[in-house]
């Protein structure tokens, strides 16, 4: 027979915690030993059952998951957590696991991933939800096709996401604007992109992302 899991849940919706509750108990292993609607109440939750796992919403009112998981991990070493969040962003989810989370999947998606990511994790295995893994693999690829960008090149992505026409950028830059135009089409080629408004989208987001560098 396999070992009990006890798991703690931490969420500001009700009917989300009540449904996961639902999948984890009708698997006739996992405990819910307790539910938190804030992350101070999911800290004291856990100091007081010491589960295997805690389960935590990212946005919740008076601390946020990312400070809770923080607390958690620096006084239970063996409290695993995993975050169930509506957030699917690259480098959100890069900083949850820098932080030392082990599983991360979409509210979605929960009713079918909570189990398996529980059972992962209570092995001290790694667990994302399907398409969670597909955004990192496409920020990863996005990451590979920015590398190819020549320090030219990226410049002038910054000065685009500045709002900066092709005029402005050629004067600044001591280049023809004919040259701009030219780096321009080859920055789409390389980033396989069309048009000046996905291109400008696409320089907001790079520097938004990278602080502005």
């Amino acid at each position: 027979m396999k070992e009990e899991i006890r798991v703690i849940l931490a969420d500001d919706h009700p009917l989300i915690r009540q449904a996961v509750s639902q999948v984890l108990t009708a698997s006739g292993r996992v405990t819910v030993a307790g539910q938190a609607d804030n992350g101070r109440e999911a800290i004291e939750l856990v100091r007081s059952v010491k589960p295997d796992i805690a389960i935590l919403d990212i946005q919740m009112p008076d601390m946020d998951g990312f400070e809770a998981a923080k607390i958690i991990l620096s006084e239970h070493h063996k409290t695993r957590i995993i975050f169930l969040t509506m957030f699917k962003e690259a480098a959100l989810i890069k900083k949850v696991f820098d932080l030392g989370v082990k599983g991360y999947i979409l509210k979605e998606s929960a009713v079918l991933d909570i189990l398996k990511c529980v059972e992962a994790v209570y092995e001290d295995n790694f667990y994302l939800s399907p398409e969670v893994s597909q955004v990192l693999l496409e920020s990863q690829q996005e990451t590979e096709r920015e590398g190819n960008l020549t320090p030219a090149e990226r410049n002038i992505l910054f000065l685009i996401s500045k709002g900066k026409s092709s005029e402005e950028i050629a004067q600044e830059m001591f280049v023809a604007r004919k040259t701009v135009e030219n780096h321009r089409s080859n920055i789409c080629k390389k980033l396989g992109i069309t048009g000046n408004s996905a291109l400008l989208k696409y320089a907001l987001k790079m520097f938004a992302e990278n602080g502005g560098n």
